[in-house]
């Protein structure tokens, strides 16, 4: 937010949420836990939707935030054996996560 240099009420309105989402989530849930039925047929289809959502979310911010710039480093992008090398092995990385993820 600093970098981005907003006005200090965003700022401040950003944070404001920010720091009600963790109570609010909780209120919430405590209130869906008195109704919900696990094992209903409705509860497995919205958990796996918001399951898919979040592993989503961290394979973006895992390709985006934290591998683009390592990906994009001129000592990888002038060696092609180095940069073959390294996306075999974020293929091979993402899918032994997939085989963990079946026994999670």
């Amino acid at each position: 937010m600093m970098q981005a240099k907003f006005k200090a009420r965003s700022i401040v309105t950003m944070i404001l949420f920010f720091c009600l989402t963790t109570p609010v989530g909780i209120a919430v849930g405590y209130g869906i836990s008195r109704v919900y039925n696990e094992n209903s047929p409705t509860a497995l289809v919205v958990e796996g939707g918001l399951n898919s959502v979040a592993a989503g979310i961290l394979v973006y911010m895992a390709l985006v935030d934290l591998l683009a710039e390592d990906f994009m480093n001129p000592k990888v992008q002038s060696r092609g054996k180095l940069q073959l090398g390294i996306n075999v092995s974020m293929l091979v990385g993402a899918g032994l996560m997939s085989m963990l993820a079946k026994w999670a």
